[in-house]
């Protein structure tokens, strides 16, 4: 597995990790990435290379722009009251957040302490105790399961499934509250078995509180284009309603919140 650390540390410091960092932009009165209305942020630096990945501008840490814990946080309270009163608060983002731990650890640290709700949207991929101190601080987490087949886990994303198996379970165990998200590609994720796998690991988690089914779509294809980088989903069509419908019923009917 990828050493976050000492790749990070050939741009920043040690010290330098937990009081700034590098991030593609933020996103003021979010309403997807968790509960209520959202501050969210987007990192830079990704080990995955997901097929259909909306921000391919995210993979490396030299994308993003170097920001400073203490910039975040005034902007961050600029939204305290519209946060608070919908319910919401602050979810990282990326990108892979734990590409970039002491830095997420200090955001979520230091919006705690205002008492706002913490979300980390990831993909699980990292070693555990990497994401430990980082937890110690979060309210929610959004863990994208991209599949779970591991064979086509790694056609997706180029990387191994069973980091986010193990991040997944232990959130159970402490009871931390999830939504796990999950990406219908035709072609590609859609397959039956695959679903019903993924349904019945779901099952065994004692602290979902829903699942997500998101329809694939092709709005960072340009991205890819404008990056040089090769595309190859652009010839696979978005989910149609039925084949929407046939997943959700399939994690329905194992007793699954599903959305």
């Amino acid at each position: 597995m990828l050493n976050q650390k000492s790749h990070i540390s050939k741009v920043q410091t040690v010290s330098e990790r937990a009081t700034s960092g590098y991030i593609h932009s933020v996103e003021t009165c979010g309403t997807v990435d968790g509960p209520g209305i959202r501050f969210v942020i987007f990192t830079t630096g990704c080990p995955l290379r997901c097929l259909y990945c909306c921000n391919p501008d995210c993979r490396y840490l030299e994308n993003g722009k170097k920001v400073s814990v203490d910039e975040l946080m005034v902007e961050i309270q600029k939204y305290t009251s519209y946060m608070k009163a919908s319910g919401g608060g602050v979810t990282i983002s990326g990108g892979e957040p734990l590409y970039q731990p002491e830095f997420i650890r200090e955001i979520f640290r230091r919006c705690k302490e205002l008492g706002i709700h913490t979300a980390l949207d990831t993909s699980g991929f990292c070693d555990l105790e990497v994401a430990l101190p980082v937890l110690e601080f979060v309210d929610l987490v959004l863990l994208d399961i991209k599949s779970f087949d591991p064979a086509i886990y790694t056609k997706i994303t180029s990387v191994s499934l069973e980091p986010t198996l193990i991040l997944a379970k232990y959130l159970s165990k402490i009871n931390k509250p999830v939504w796990i998200r999950f990406v219908l590609v035709p072609g590609l994720s859609d397959d039956s078995e695959n679903i019903e796998g993924l349904a019945n690991f779901v099952t065994t988690l004692k602290n979902l509180e829903k699942l997500e089914v998101l329809p694939f779509h092709k709005m960072g294809e340009y991205k890819w284009q404008e990056l040089g980088y090769e595309y190859q989903l652009k010839d696979t069509p978005t989910p149609t309603a039925e084949e929407l419908k046939k997943t959700l019923d399939i994690f329905r009917m194992k007793g699954i919140r599903a959305v």
